[in-house]
C-alpha cells in the first residue's frame, strides 16, 4: 500500500496489524481518485472508518486542505497517525476513536462541513442509508459533496438517500465502489 499521486507519492503505507481491516487496494483508490477528482483544490474530506487512514491520506496527498479521520479500533487510530507522520500531512489532520454514529454528533455540534466523506465500514454492518442520514441530519455535506461508499458488490444501494443521489457504481471483484453527490434542496426557497 502506498500513496499513488500528489504531494506525499510513492510513501509507503502501514496496514493495521490483524486481520479485522481491509484496506483499499491500490488499483480500487486509482479508480476512485480517476472519478472523483484525480487532484483537488482545497476542501474538507470525512474518512468515517479510516482503518489505514489510505483515502483520506490520498485526498490531502492530492490537494484537499484537511481531513478527519475515524475509527473504533486503536490499532487503526496508531496506524492512522503513524500513516500521517510517514507522509508528512499530520499538520492537516484531526484524528478520533470513536464510535461512528457519535463522532457525526460531535462533528455536527462543530458545525463542520465536509466536501468529501469516505465510507467504508465493515461489510457485514449494513448501515450505509443510516450514517448517510445521519450525515445530512447533522448538515456536515457542504453543497455539492461528494459521497464515496465501498460495499461487498453483492449489495444494492438506493439510488437516492435523503439529498444523496447515486451518480456512479464499479466494482472491483467483491468490492463495490458507489459515488454519491450531495444536492440540497432547501424548502423554504421555493417559489
Amino acid at each position: 500500500m502506498r500513496v499513488i499521486s500528489g504531494k506525499a507519492r510513492g510513501r509507503s503505507l502501514q496496514a493495521v496489524s490483524g486481520m479485522k481491516t481491509r484496506p483499499t487496494t491500490d488499483k480500487v483508490k486509482e479508480a476512485i481518485f480517476s472519478m472523483i477528482g484525480p487532484y483537488f483544490d482545497g476542501g474538507m474530506v470525512l474518512d468515517l472508518f479510516a482503518g489505514t487512514g489510505g483515502l483520506g491520506i490520498e485526498a490531502l496527498s492530492r490537494g484537499v486542505d484537511k481531513a478527519i479521520f475515524i475509527d473504533m479500533d486503536k490499532k487503526s487510530i496508531d496506524t492512522v497517525v503513524h500513516n500521517l507522520d510517514v507522509t508528512k500531512l499530520r499538520d492537516q489532520a484531526e484524528v478520533y476513536r470513536n464510535d461512528a454514529n457519535r463522532a457525526i454528533k460531535l462533528l455536527a455540534k462543530r458545525g463542520v462541513k465536509f466536501d468529501y466523506v469516505f465510507l467504508d465500514p465493515p461489510y457485514r454492518l449494513k448501515i450505509i442509508e443510516e450514517l448517510l442520514t445521519l450525515l445530512e441530519e447533522g448538515e456536515l455535506f457542504a453543497e455539492d459533496a461528494v459521497i464515496v461508499v465501498e460495499t461487498d458488490s453483492a449489495d444494492e444501494l438506493p439510488k437516492t438517500i435523503g439529498g444523496c443521489v447515486w451518480e456512479r457504481r464499479t466494482e472491483y471483484g467483491e468490492i463495490a465502489v458507489s459515488i454519491y453527490n450531495y444536492n440540497h434542496i432547501d424548502s423554504s426557497h421555493k417559489e
